[in-house]
């Protein structure tokens, strides 16, 4: 928690085979922290377990982040709360949002569908209802999701499914929906 703390509380998860040590999330906590919001990194229970399990079921997943923000919203005041992570951690939650009670969703490579099965699409978690943030690489090998309603997607040049190559852009982006005033319609 930064020391002029704003309300806003931005929870992060991270993908299917990585930590939240990510290159992405690792720019987007330090940006959103520099702006004076909290951010909380969750490990799912699957990682904490050890590196080598696969990720557990999806409804697992669900109910360990929920469990999470639930508790985090014990101990932290928040006014507005912003949900998000990276693939896997973006999918979490997007499914988990509205029952969450999240006033904004940040996907980063969100995995639209698995590499080379576009017709395996994942498009319907994004449809929320809640203002969303999708950051994807134009060359990301689980596809770009198209943009709705709610769903705003900014799609970054040159960069794949791992969004390292501009992490400053990428925080930059990130920082500014989340800590917009007002909940973004």
């Amino acid at each position: 928690m930064p020391a002029g703390y704003t309300g806003t509380l931005l929870v992060l998860g991270h993908g299917a085979g990585g930590d939240v040590d990510a290159v992405d999330l690792v720019a987007v906590r330090a940006a959103v922290l520099e702006a004076g919001a909290g951010v909380a990194m969750v490990t799912q229970p699957y990682r904490v377990a050890g590196a080598r399990r696969p990720p557990a079921p999806a409804r697992q997943l669900d109910a360990a982040w929920l469990a999470v923000l639930a508790e985090l919203r014990r101990r932290v005041a928040v006014d507005t709360l912003v949900v998000g992570g990276r693939s896997s951690g973006a999918r979490v939650a997007c499914r988990t949002a509205v029952e969450a009670g999240a006033d904004r969703i940040v996907a980063l490579a969100f995995p639209l569908h698995p590499p080379g099965r576009p017709e395996v699409t994942r498009a319907d978690e994004l449809l929320t209802g809640v203002p969303t943030l999708v950051l994807n690489g134009d060359r990301d090998a689980f596809g770009v999701p198209p943009a709705g309603p709610s769903v705003h997607v900014e799609v970054l040049p040159g960069e794949t499914h791992a969004l390292s190559k501009a992490p400053a852009v990428l925080a930059r982006l990130a920082v500014a929906f989340v800590t917009a005033p007002g909940v973004p319609r």
